[in-house]
């Protein structure tokens, strides 16, 4: 025990090495660009003061999203997804599958689930000894299972998920908007200060260069590195918003979730708007700043499947004349439909509805007449 004790404190001592690289990073593109650019480099008191503001407002919210991805920690799962002392107790002592599946269908009984295994077994994690819900994914690295598991992060040490994915999204955000606007800004005189390091001699440089010093290194070396930096987070960036505008994570965009009715890679995807709402809110005004305000409780997720779940608490509405088998049959043949579809749908099935009553009011009225003349006769 002692010798993975040990082992696991390294682990988790190493995992820093990413973050004290960015922030180490982060704290040299500050004094390189405040000091050694604004205040040494640039001759304009005005051109200072607006570079200045711009910069320390990209730099606030940059570091206000990235620290917030960092130490925002998964949210842990619901009391209702343990099994029972009891129903634990019978689950490892038995060996059949079969049978703990039976088990976990029994505890599942009133949870909101809808995904399953690729074989159509319950989800369940053995070593949190939890039932997953929808979305749910148990990380390695973190050893939990994090909700709506998206990827785990180095670069942040920490699983990226329901709790901190906003947080995540803004990060990238405000990362890409601080590369953009350093390399903007520092273009000119890196431009100028190229030119002057390929001058052999400081008297045939024009009055408006700046003077030679240490500063043109740091400052040669901030558009480098924010151009790449630039560069490697804008894919990862444009990735990101398409995945929110699809309404998938990561895990599922490699690997559709599994419903009843089979793989489905759009199951929970409600139309660009409301998948933009299912990670920033319904409040606009919040959008840009890196505080919750995502839907949902990260165990239970409106999917787009119409289908009748029957180990599921539902209510539904059959005609007259139909038995249960049949209800049951044509529930396991349903497909995704859009929201138009499925208002069409139930018009439909109002117009079929109205047709049948009027059927067995005619037969009601042609069996009468028929008793009428037999008993007149």
């Amino acid at each position: 025990m002692a010798p993975t004790h040990v082992l696991r404190c390294c682990q988790r001592g190493l995992a820093w090495i990413p973050v004290i690289f960015i922030a180490l990073v982060v704290c040299w593109s500050y004094y390189a660009y405040v000091v050694e650019l604004c205040l040494f480099t640039i001759p304009s008191s005005i051109e200072k003061v607006i570079y200045l503001t711009l910069f320390h407002v990209s730099f606030i919210m940059f570091v206000w999203s990235y620290w917030k991805t960092i130490f925002t920690r998964p949210a842990t799962l619901p009391k209702e997804f343990c099994l029972p002392r009891s129903e634990k107790e019978q689950y490892e002592k038995e060996q059949r599958p079969e049978t703990q599946q039976e088990i976990l269908k029994k505890v599942a009984t009133g949870l909101p689930l809808y995904t399953r295994t690729g074989a159509g077994a319950i989800r369940y994690c053995d070593r949190c000894q939890v039932i997953k819900p929808d979305r749910c994914h148990h990380c390695s690295a973190c050893d939990m299972c994090v909700l709506k598991m998206d990827h785990h992060c180095p670069w942040v040490n920490n699983c990226v998920g329901f709790s901190n994915y906003k947080f995540f999204i803004l990060f990238l955000t405000y990362s890409l908007v601080y590369c953009l606007f350093i390399a903007a800004s520092v273009l000119q005189y890196f431009i100028k200060f190229w030119t002057l390091c390929r001058r052999k001699s400081a008297e045939s440089c024009p009055k408006n260069d700046p003077p030679e010093s240490h500063a043109k290194f740091h400052v040669l070396f901030l558009f480098f590195v924010a151009a790449m930096f630039c560069i490697s987070i804008l894919s990862l960036f444009t990735y990101h918003l398409w995945l929110v505008g699809k309404n998938r994570s990561t895990i599922e965009a490699f690997r559709a979730p599994v419903f009843r009715n089979g793989p489905d890679k759009n199951g929970f995807s409600l139309g660009f708007c409301k998948n933009i709402a299912q990670v920033f809110g319904d409040q606009k005004k919040y959008w840009l700043l890196p505080v919750f305000t995502s839907q949902g409780d990260g165990f239970s997720f409106p999917t787009r499947l119409v289908t009748i779940d029957l180990e599921q608490p539902t209510e539904c509405l059959q005609p007259a004349g139909l038995d249960k088998g049949a209800v049951e049959n044509s529930a396991e043949k349903t497909t995704p439909l859009s929201e138009s579809q499925n208002h069409l749908l139930g018009s439909a099935y109002h117009i079929e509805e109205d047709h049948e009553e009027t059927d067995v009011l005619k037969s009601d009225e042609s069996e009468a007449v028929a008793i009428s003349i037999e008993n007149e006769s």
